[in-house]
């Protein structure tokens, strides 16, 4: 029995590795609505940070991984459904919270374009080494945080300089941390998979 891994086409991401010719559809609603819980459970494990309105949370590692992994259209689609049904009620944004009126609903916006980028970029290869996964998630990071702030000084009356205090520097460890995660995950389960695409 040959244990040979078979090619996988060019710009696959590790969704695209999935056995589902002839379920893609069916395997995609799958993906998609998994996505979105995953970011829903991963925004649960939150820490509030002396203030900010803004808790350090699991949910951005988890748009970013679910970007990279699904790419740009299931990656898109899992955070378009997470944010429509958290502003619809369902209290699964960070700490149980739900709705429109949120500080933070910037973030999830943000969240939402970067694991579409992030996702075009995983079709090109940049999930297939460490140092082109570390720029992948800086660069996911930075999208997020470029909705995400503004949105934040706009929603509380703060000035830029007192929302980038209170909902970009504290989070910077945090996010170098889980794009350190990242680049051990990814490129090893491509090698893993000892497919290169």
């Amino acid at each position: 029995m040959s244990t040979a891994a078979a090619p996988v086409r060019s710009g696959a991401v590790l969704a695209d590795l999935l056995p589902a010719a002839r379920h893609r559809y069916a395997v995609d609603a799958v993906l998609v609505l998994g996505g979105a819980a995953l970011t829903g459970i991963a925004a649960q494990i939150a820490v509030p940070v002396p203030g900010s309105p803004v808790p350090v949370t699991g949910q951005t590692f988890a748009a970013l991984l679910i970007g990279t992994a699904l790419g740009a259209r299931r990656g898109f689609l899992s955070l378009a459904l997470y944010a429509l049904v958290g502003m619809a009620g369902v209290p699964w944004f960070a700490e149980a919270s739900s709705g429109w009126s949120m500080p933070s609903l910037g973030y999830v916006f943000g969240m939402l374009l970067a694991a579409t980028v992030v996702g075009a970029l995983a079709r090109r290869g940049a999930d297939r080494s460490m140092l082109r996964t570390a720029g992948t998630m800086v660069l996911g990071s930075a999208i997020i945080y470029a909705i995400g702030v503004p949105y934040l000084a706009l929603s509380t009356g703060m000035s830029l300089s007192a929302a980038v205090a209170a909902g970009l520097t504290p989070f910077l460890i945090g996010d170098a941390l889980k794009a350190a995660l990242a680049m051990g995950v990814l490129p090893t389960t491509w090698k893993l998979l000892g497919r290169r695409g």
